[in-house]
């Protein structure tokens, strides 16, 4: 009696909550919170622009090479046109022979609007957070991720017609996962020097002598 009510007062919790996302379409990786802040930069962005911009968090696990346009089609009937709609699949296999995981897509319902976004910046606005190697729990980089992606598809079309939001999240990430690479990159070239091209030189030098 006690699970039965508690169950009813949580649904009646969560019932409004989801009745108001509008804007995503599927739900198997969200926390409320993040849902919450996707509702609100897609209601911000379907209010001063006209398009709607959709997500689909799945935890799926799509085989090499699926298709994700034909899998979007059985949502279409829930989707205003224009409309775009991103896709994130974290367990998504991208290729068998290197068992990498994670897909994110794009699908714009017009040619036109793949003009008004930048799918690199959209998709590395997610990627990015996942790949980078911290304490963050996984489940927590896919909520980062998902929103930061999100947010960087919105600014992307609302920057395309002129338009400043004020609810999107600016991306931090980039710029720091930028210098990372930077010193990895350095450190990788400092490791082959020490290690693989200077006691080839030196070998040189004394063949020389």
């Amino acid at each position: 009696m006690n699970k039965a009510i508690v169950r009813f007062a949580l649904l009646a919790l969560l019932l409004p909550i989801l009745l108001q996302a509008n804007h995503i379409l599927r739900n198997d990786l969200l926390k409320l919170h993040v849902v919450n802040l996707i509702e609100d930069m897609g209601n911000e962005l379907e209010t001063k622009t006209g398009i709607h911009a959709y997500v689909i968090a799945t935890n799926e696990h799509f085989p090499e090479r699926f298709n994700l346009v034909e899998y979007s089609k059985q949502y279409e009937a829930n989707m205003s046109k224009p409309y775009v709609l991103l896709i994130f699949a974290p367990f998504a296999t991208v290729t068998q022979k290197s068992g990498a995981r994670g897909r994110i897509g794009i699908i714009p319902s017009l040619t036109d609007l793949k003009k008004m976004y930048d799918y690199d910046a959209v998709r590395d606005a997610g990627v990015d957070v996942i790949a980078t190697k911290d304490s963050n729990k996984f489940e927590d980089k896919v909520n980062i991720g998902v929103l930061q992606a999100y947010s960087e598809l919105a600014d992307n079309l609302a920057q395309a017609k002129g338009i400043k939001l004020t609810k999107t999240i600016p991306n931090e990430v980039q710029p720091v996962v930028r210098v990372l690479k930077i010193i990895v990159y350095i450190g990788t070239i400092f490791i082959l020097w020490m290690f693989i091209f200077r006691p080839l030189l030196n070998k040189v030098r004394n063949g020389r002598e």
